[in-house]
């Protein structure tokens, strides 16, 4: 069955499964649930620490597994129709709870724009061996999995796409299209002539980093790209929200691609837009560390959790800006090199526009990033020199106590006591009332002279007429 007749049947599927909704409101309730509590857990972890930390980090551990057992065990077409019921926040939790192997054949089934985002969430990676071929079916791309040789014979792809493969993979894809294909462990170079070249039979090879955003953390993968016979290879080490995100588009838009060259732009085009919804994020985590830093007090455990926000802010910022100017110099050199028609070279200018817009937004939150640095700091000097205040005013309380006793010391004191016949628990009792008496005196006069300071007048600025 072609991939047309698939897809067709995938959606007369949902249809139907939406029209009998009934069948699945149970699990949608069940899942609602799971996921409610699931976003409770969270939302306290942050607000504890310690053993209390410890208990709901459990929790929420123990709720997602039940999540994603109670998932597993769902048909496909109910849990696509679980997923578009849900709201966005949910849905993208329960999407993380998936197993892989089911994500393709889910995604199919959701509408274009719920696909898209729950893609660009990219919580979903991979690092097992897999060959994927993409040829053109009725002005789609249709996948086919690789695993043997043989497959190349009966398929005419226009990419091929290679994810974390061994030594023995790369050797055969390679000796069946006659051309080397690198490790992705070794994809390290930096400078442009080992990055960007064609050989002498007409090989284009370009090697560029990716962004990955995940919630452990963003990182730059590296991807090779070989351009042989109008086939585009891709060699990478792990799985990627922007390649995955092509291979939705390309299946399910008839024309959305007609050559290797036009896979290879719309993978940088996608990635250009993934950094875009980066950088969304990276503006909403500082808008929340803005709201906490230009509050009237932060407590020095504050300050701390503020400065791991921001310094992960500023990591993704840093990731996202490398990704985009690494996908510019690749374009450029397309655009040197003379490797494209009028109409890709069209979709290059759009696509370096676009990037041109990111540098403002990546330079304005890198000036964001320092302010909030730098507000963090002075709050955690402020918290600093109020512990040296509190400590100054108790040494100049007791300053006379601590002349006295330099002058005599407790000895004379003792001495004074016995000459007068007192008790020596009494005398102590009236030296300790002393004490107080002096400190109190100590503490209010200095209220009181700092209070009777003259307080600098503020400057009136004066309205033009």
């Amino acid at each position: 069955m072609n991939q047309q007749s698939h897809h067709t049947d995938a959606n007369e599927d949902l249809t139907e499964a939406d029209a009998n909704a009934n069948e699945v409101k149970d699990d949608l309730a069940q899942v609602h649930d799971l996921v409610a509590k699931i976003r409770v857990y969270e939302e306290e972890t942050r607000n504890q620490e310690g053993p209390r930390q410890e208990l709901l980090d459990g929790l929420q551990r123990e709720h997602r597994f039940r999540l994603r057992t109670f998932l597993a065990g769902l048909p496909t077409v109910a849990v696509a129709v679980i997923l578009s019921a849900l709201p966005e926040d949910d849905r993208a939790i329960a999407w993380k709870e998936i197993a892989e192997d089911r994500l393709d054949g889910i995604l199919d089934l959701l509408a274009e724009d719920v696909a898209e985002e729950l893609i660009g969430d990219g919580q979903h990676t991979s690092s097992k061996v897999m060959v994927n071929a993409f040829e053109l079916h009725n002005g789609r791309l249709r996948q086919v999995t690789v695993d043997r040789p043989a497959l190349f014979a009966n398929i005419k792809p226009i990419w091929v796409d290679l994810v974390a493969p061994t030594a023995r993979v790369r050797n055969w894809v390679g000796k069946h299209y006659g051309l080397e294909i690198p490790d992705p462990e070794d994809l390290t170079d930096l400078e442009s002539s080992a990055r960007y070249y064609v050989e002498d039979n007409g090989e284009v090879h370009m090697r560029s980093d990716f962004l990955l955003d995940l919630d452990a953390g963003s990182r730059n993968v590296a991807v090779a790209f070989i351009v042989h016979n109008d086939i585009l290879f891709s060699v990478r080490s792990e799985e990627l929200p922007v390649f995955r995100l092509q291979r939705l588009r390309a299946r399910s838009q008839p024309g959305y691609v007609k050559s290797g060259t036009d896979v290879l732009l719309d993978l940088y085009a996608a990635d250009v837009e993934y950094s875009a919804n980066a950088l969304e994020g990276v503006y909403g985590e500082l808008e929340q560390v803005g709201t906490q830093v230009l509050r009237s007090a932060i407590t020095d455990v504050e300050a701390s959790q503020i400065l791991a926000g921001v310094a992960e802010a500023e990591d993704i910022n840093g990731r996202t800006r490398r990704s985009v100017l690494d996908t510019r110099r690749a374009l450029s050199f397309l655009m040197r090199g003379k490797l494209l028609s009028e109409v890709q070279l069209s979709d290059v200018r759009e696509i370096l526009r676009d990037i041109d817009s990111l540098d403002g937004h990546t330079a304005f939150l890198f000036n964001k990033i320092n302010f909030l640095m730098d507000a963090t700091d002075s709050a955690i000097n402020i918290n600093a020199n109020k512990k040296i205040e509190r400590l100054t005013i108790l040494s100049v309380v007791f300053m006379p106590i601590n002349v006295l006793a330099g002058m005599g010391g407790m000895s004379e004191f003792s001495t004074m006591a016995t000459a007068f016949e007192w008790p020596m628990w009494l005398a102590y009792v009236f030296f300790t009332a002393f004490v107080m008496l002096v400190g109190g005196i100590m503490f209010f006069g200095l209220r009181h002279f700092e209070k009777r300071q003259p307080k600098r007048p503020r400057a009136v600025v004066s309205k033009s007429a």
